[in-house]
């Protein structure tokens, strides 16, 4: 039976209520009914209140007296602690529903990260599933209060959209969870990144399923998770446990912009410690900014160094034809340089767009 055609009963009366018409019938008291089932009066008359439940010990006792299975009593009983549970359940989401109007919930929807549901009570659970949380205020206590520093150790407090950023990322995390990754090899990732600038200088078809199948030979996680409106990301790094994972978005649908990410975070795995998440749009301290600068300079040493880009700039006009034969002798793409130069203001968007690819990640 699936979740949507499972019957829950709108109420469910204690067995007390029960126990109580039952001894009304055999014309006898609380206090006859516990001499008879060695149990003290004032626990008899707790599970009349239903202050108290009827355990497989009692169920037994009542059996022998009331001539009612004992497995009917456990059944009631069960049956009413669910229905109690579910009730508390159902209270726990109420109150996330603030909480989970919070979320750019439409479009999580359409993009198939959450299921289609109609009121906002099914979503706020939905959510908390997404999540694997039981409430919301685990969910504070994850991002913003940092209580599990072990997996999660910077506060998206501050930040603009926290809530569409946290979703954001766990969905990187449960994409994560479906790849199978040898043991991390920084020996392996580094002797991977010529190969890895190899694929980026041709960009071929199948580009991010080649990119990812070396990485993983390298312990390295990389997935590609959607951007989402209100959180224009480009991509995050971050250890899972003792896995290093990367995750992109392709943002701006360019395959200069795509490369030059994936390095800059191949660059925090392995000249930054396990103890970092790096992830835009966060205000970085001097230390951490110091730490994004030595990404992006390793970005540009497998994308196009500095002094290849000054090579460039000192020739003559450039031409189609010249920008081929540096990106030729530079084994990069010319995308990279004419993404480069229009990064720089050196050159006009509107030149060089034959150049720009766009990112398939299928």
């Amino acid at each position: 039976m699936t979740k949507e055609n499972q019957y829950f009963p709108s109420v469910v009366f204690h067995p007390g209520e029960t126990l109580a018409e039952k001894l009304d019938e055999m014309e006898m008291g609380p206090k006859e009914f516990a001499l008879r089932t060695g149990k003290p009066e004032k626990t008899i008359i707790a599970v009349l209140k239903g202050e108290s439940s009827i355990t497989p010990d009692m169920a037994v006792l009542f059996e022998n007296v009331t001539k009612i299975p004992a497995h009917y009593w456990m059944n009631h009983q069960r049956g009413y602690d669910e229905f109690m549970a579910r009730e508390k359940r159902q209270a726990v989401i109420q109150e996330a529903v603030v909480w989970a109007k919070r979320f750019p919930l439409a479009e999580l929807i359409r993009k198939g990260w959450l299921p289609k549901r109609d009121s906002i009570q099914e979503k706020t659970m939905e959510m908390l599933t997404f999540f694997g949380f039981s409430n919301h205020t685990a969910w504070e206590d994850y991002y913003f209060n940092q209580q599990l520093k072990v997996a999660f150790r910077i506060s998206l407090a501050n930040t603009k959209e926290p809530y569409a950023i946290s979703a954001w990322l766990r969905k990187g995390e449960l994409q994560a969870a479906e790849l199978q990754a040898m043991v991390y090899s920084e020996k392996k990732f580094k002797e991977a990144l010529p190969e890895l600038k190899r694929i980026m200088a041709i960009h071929p078809e199948g580009f991010f399923m080649q990119l990812q199948a070396i990485c993983l030979e390298a312990g390295v996680k990389v997935v590609h998770t959607p951007c989402i409106s209100k959180a224009p990301i480009s991509g995050s790094t971050r250890w899972l446990n003792d896995t290093p994972f990367i995750q992109l978005t392709g943002r701006y649908n360019r395959s200069d912009s795509f490369w030059f990410t994936f390095f800059h975070e191949a660059g925090h795995i392995l000249l930054h410690g396990k103890k970092d998440i790096f992830l835009e749009n966060l205000d970085y301290n001097d230390k951490d900014m110091k730490k994004e600068k030595e990404a992006d300079a390793f970005a540009c040493k497998w994308t196009l160094t500095e002094d290849e880009e000054a090579e460039i700039v000192a020739a003559a006009k450039l031409s189609k034809e010249l920008i081929r034969d540096f990106a030729k002798q530079f084994k990069t793409h010319p995308a990279i340089i004419m993404g480069r130069l229009q990064h720089k203001k050196l050159i006009p968007f509107s030149l060089g767009r034959a150049f720009i690819e766009e990112v398939v990640f299928d």
